[in-house]
């Protein structure tokens, strides 16, 4: 899996940067989701300008599963400090943690987000239903082989065009979302598959597994790759995060589903289906060891506002009473060491 590792700086940004975690380490190390990692990322430049005198945060863009089994790893300067998670960590991430004596760990929602199905503005328009992308995507639609290679194939509804959709892979926040939003809830919703239901594995995978032929491709965890894909092939669908859209209106269109195109509002209010929380984790024992993580996660927690610089990257501010929950889990972080007098 590629690694996508940054050294915030205002010199330069991998000058000094080495993702080999070393014994002495006293820079706040995070690591994980694709669509978390701008937000972080901006987190550490605001906080590495105001707190010169500390080492500069490493943020690292990995995919949320594997980030969130990097931090589970242990305890250590080895090991990372933060998680960014596009979902909510799973009860065996959990357990394995435990098992590797991550026990102390705040779990801080950070606000909203979504899963966007976005094509280039030039491209034949086309609206779908989590029913359609499914039987397009699937491997075994409703346990039957996929034969479909064009959306009207799907639908005599949709556009005639070929069924060529980047997204995500295996592992990452946004790929799992997908499956539970959308894939599963319309899989499992079929006669054909509740006759099935005596037998979970299979179930899993005639809902889960897609298709290998070319109609879904891997486009990695980089959103700007997806895109860039799609200009090459300017008749297809990518699966990206809301915030990428947000940044990036002028070039992508949303595709509505059933009906409601991804905003702000749809994804606070409930109304768009691929609405997600985002959090980061934080090892409550990295805040007693990293000088400055205490003020790192408080300064994050003040980021999330609605009328915070976040918000301006395209993160969806959460609830009050969300927003006030992370406010209160920073707080009561444990105080950091005093960072070492920096030599003459």
């Amino acid at each position: 899996m590629k690694q996508h590792l940054i050294c915030i700086s205002a010199v330069a940004i991998l000058t000094g940067c080495s993702h080999k975690q070393v014994a002495d380490r006293t820079n706040i190390y995070a690591t994980g989701s694709s669509t978390v990692f701008p937000f972080t990322q901006a987190v550490a430049e605001q906080f590495h300008a105001s707190h010169p005198q500390l080492p500069a945060p490493q943020v690292e863009e990995i995919g949320t599963g594997a980030g969130i089994a990097k931090f589970c790893g242990g305890v250590g300067n080895e090991f990372p400090d933060i998680a960014n998670a596009s979902r909510r960590m799973r009860p065996e991430e959990v357990a394995d943690c435990r098992a590797h004596g991550v026990t102390d760990i705040a779990e801080l929602q950070i606000g909203m987000d979504g899963i966007a199905f976005v094509q280039s503005p030039g491209a034949p328009k086309i609206s779908l239903t989590p029913k359609q992308i499914y039987a397009a995507l699937a491997a075994e639609p409703f346990g039957v082989e996929q034969k479909a290679k064009s959306w009207k194939e799907i639908d005599p509804s949709l556009p005639d065009f070929p069924i060529l959709v980047y997204g995500p892979p295996a592992g990452d926040g946004t790929h799992d979302t997908m499956n539970e939003l959308f894939l599963v809830p319309a899989c499992e919703a079929d006669p054909r598959v509740k006759a099935l239901k005596a037998d979970k594995a299979r179930v899993d995978e005639v809902c889960t597994r897609l298709r290998g032929d070319g109609g879904y491709i891997n486009a990695g965890e980089n959103d700007e790759k997806t895109t860039v894909s799609m200009i090459v092939n300017p008749g297809a669908i990518g699966i990206l995060g809301y915030s990428y859209l947000e940044q990036n209106a002028g070039k992508l269109r949303a595709i509505p589903i059933n009906g409601s195109v991804p905003t702000a509002e749809t994804i606070k209010s409930g109304k768009y289906g691929g609405a997600r929380p985002l959090f980061v984790y934080v090892k409550r024992s990295s805040a007693q060891r990293i000088p400055g993580m205490k003020d790192f996660v408080t300064a994050y927690a003040s980021a999330i506002a609605p009328k915070g610089y976040l918000t301006q990257r395209g993160l969806i501010a959460a609830d009050d009473a969300t927003r006030q929950k992370t406010q209160q889990l920073a707080a009561a972080m444990p105080h950091s060491p005093a960072a070492a007098p920096k030599k003459s």
